[in-house]
């Protein structure tokens, strides 16, 4: 699991460290304070890691590989026009470290590189040995309607999409498990198929279907974008990618969703973090927020660690708060903003 990730001199971070719970962990604030760079600088690190595995030639880390690969990965991931980019704008040359430290310190890693960097990475901490299963990464918009041959035109062809859409795409095509771990999937997947109404399926054109009892199959740009988004979360519960142990990175998951949706998305990602996943969410939802911690408070799911993130400008770079609880966090300007609204709202009626 991930407990440490530190920035300086990243993107909009000037100086930043955020400790992360084994469980639940999520990100709020203002558009442009950098919550999505915050997920993808760490799954960047994770995926590249988990990839490595892979290669026919695999052995231990060495800082040759890791430089290149893992500036790859960051460019393909967060897309900038070179690496060094990535690094705080500030006038003059300015240079950029990251770290990550996770509970098996084998895995922790440090890496810096500067505005002049283009295609490789300093390393200053190399680990010793690889991830053994890749981290998941949910954009906001679903990737089922996306899915038929986009691997196969990504991997021959310049898109302008990050490359987690390709992470993930890869994932969704996996095969569904069978064996020991079908009723564990089977409790996991049951309440998203009645929310859906049916059962997603992918046929041997690489097309998938929402299979809907006594209707058959309904194609997927068919089905609401809401519901993609489940579909999404149930395809990659069957395949055992998010089943259990890894990662669930999930940008802004509310999107799309009505509040009834929302209720659910809020309980998997508890049962998802109850089977071992340890999710990192970024969120503008107010209900979202309060409907975890509605869930925090229930006896199935009260021995979730939970851990919260606020950004906020500050006079130099963005300021993280973080707590256990939302009570210790002095700046949610979402929960500032909504509640503002209750009040006008309150005022017009009247």
């Amino acid at each position: 699991m991930l407990k440490k990730l530190s920035l300086n001199g990243f993107t909009v971070f000037s100086d930043a460290k955020l400790s992360f719970s084994p469980g639940l962990n999520v990100i709020v604030g203002e558009n442009g304070c950098g919550k999505s760079h915050l997920l993808k600088v760490a799954y960047s690190v994770i995926a590249n890691s988990a990839e490595e595995t892979k290669r026919p030639t695999v052995g231990e880390p060495t800082k040759v590989a890791l430089q290149k690969s893992l500036a790859d990965k960051l460019v393909h991931v967060m897309r900038p026009e070179a690496l060094g980019r990535l690094a705080r704008r500030v006038q003059g040359r300015k240079r950029c470290e990251v770290g990550l430290e996770f509970d098996d310190a084998g895995l922790n890693c440090q890496f810096s590189f500067a505005t002049s960097s283009k295609t490789e990475v300093q390393i200053d901490q190399l680990p010793t040995k690889w991830h053994e299963k890749a981290p998941v990464f949910l954009p906001t918009r679903e990737l089922l309607t996306l899915y038929p041959n986009f691997v196969s035109v990504y991997e021959n062809h310049y898109l302008e999409f990050e490359e987690t859409y390709r992470d993930t795409c890869l994932l969704l095509g996996a095969l569904a498990l069978r064996g020991p771990r079908e009723k564990q999937i089977a409790e996991l997947l049951t309440p998203l198929e009645e929310a859906m109404g049916g059962k997603v399926v992918l046929d041997k054109n690489g097309r998938f279907y929402l299979q809907i009892p006594k209707q058959g199959n309904m194609e997927m740009p068919l089905v609401a974008e809401g519901l993609r988004k489940l579909a999404m979360v149930s395809r990659l519960i069957s395949t055992g990618s998010l089943l259990d142990k890894g990662y669930l990175f999930w940008d802004e998951p509310e999107t799309s969703l009505n509040p009834r949706l929302i209720k659910l998305i809020a309980r998997m990602i508890c049962h998802l973090s109850k089977q071992g996943i340890q999710v990192i969410l970024a969120t503008h939802s107010l209900f979202l927020l309060r409907e975890l911690e509605i869930l925090r408070g229930s006896k199935e799911f009260s021995d979730i660690e939970k851990r919260f993130f606020a950004l906020r400008p500050g006079s130099d770079g963005v300021e993280v708060e973080q707590g256990d609880v939302l009570e210790d966090l002095q700046t949610l300007v979402l929960l500032d903003e909504e509640l503002e609204q209750s009040d006008r709202f309150m005022e017009f009626s009247d």
